[in-house]
């Protein structure tokens, strides 16, 4: 309601500046040729006033549309703890696509289910919303999460790969009973997906309705202690991320673009994860 307003407002500056240096000009031309109003206004420069303002009038239009062309850039990096107000943005459109790519999306998952339930008391625009998540395999051994050995290298570590991948796995459980319960209902489509890349989780990459990117890189260095142990695990909530948006530069649409088709194709090889071929069977 308070984003509808102030949108409203927007439209309505341009209007009220119109009808202002309009009645200026009429004011002051009235002015210079009806004596009893021109002496309540006692003013000596009626006609300069009132062309000043008409030519302001004229010049409006030119100066608004200036202004807009030549917008301030947005901001070029962000915090992975800000994707809750991009998910925002993106359920603002009628047809709502989110795709990621990275360790467990776990910042990304908060945001999207708190989102989806809002869906139950107010879908507003939002009619179909399609989700995509790639996380790394790990069901294959890995360097990153890993144990630190006694030499202070990453040491493979089956326990830790099945404790996150537990954790994806319930991600995954929560996002599709949403998109189930919410289809169910009849007002709005919801599809979840999860499947698996081979590999390290080395890019973080959030997609927004194909039109915003959000990259950035994984601290690997990042370690964490757990009962007694230290293990390289990457801190997904830390990492700084770029913005690309359709809106931006031409370099930024390619960039966009090309960060589209890199994901797609990852997506269309990624096999689902091992936990919903056992639902499915």
């Amino acid at each position: 309601m308070a984003q509808q307003l102030k949108r409203y407002q927007e439209r309505l500056k341009p209007v009220v500046t119109r009808i202002l240096l309009l009645g200026m000009f009429a004011t002051g031309l009235i002015a210079q040729f009806v004596k009893p109003i021109g002496a309540a206004l006692s003013g000596k420069v009626y006609l300069g006033g009132a062309l000043l303002s008409l030519v302001g009038y004229m010049l409006y239009d030119q100066v608004k549309e200036l202004s807009s062309s030549v917008k301030a850039p947005g901001r070029a990096l962000v915090n992975s703890s800000e994707l809750g107000s991009f998910v925002s943005e993106a359920f603002e459109a009628r047809k709502v696509e989110i795709s990621f790519l990275g360790y467990t999306g776990e910042t990304l998952y908060n945001a999207l289910y708190h989102r989806l339930e809002n869906l139950f008391d107010n879908q507003g625009s939002t009619r179909r919303v399609s989700i995509r998540m790639l996380v790394p395999d790990f069901g294959l051994p890995m360097l990153v999460p890993s144990k630190v050995d006694a030499n202070d290298r990453p040491e493979d570590n089956g326990a830790l790969r099945r404790r996150i991948e537990q954790r994806c796995s319930e991600y995954d459980d929560m996002l599709s009973d949403l998109a189930a319960r919410l289809t169910a209902a009849g007002r709005v489509v919801v599809h979840c997906e999860y499947r698996l890349y081979p590999g390290i989780p080395r890019d973080k990459i959030c997609i927004f309705n194909r039109k915003r990117v959000l990259h950035g890189l994984y601290d690997l260095s990042a370690r964490m202690h757990y009962m007694g142990n230290e293990y390289f695990d990457p801190k997904g909530y830390r990492t700084e991320l770029n913005v690309w948006s359709q809106e931006g530069t031409a370099a930024a649409e390619a960039a966009v673009a090309t960060w589209n088709k890199h994901f797609d194709d990852l997506w269309d090889l990624a096999p689902a994860p091992q936990w919903r071929r056992q639902t499915a069977a």
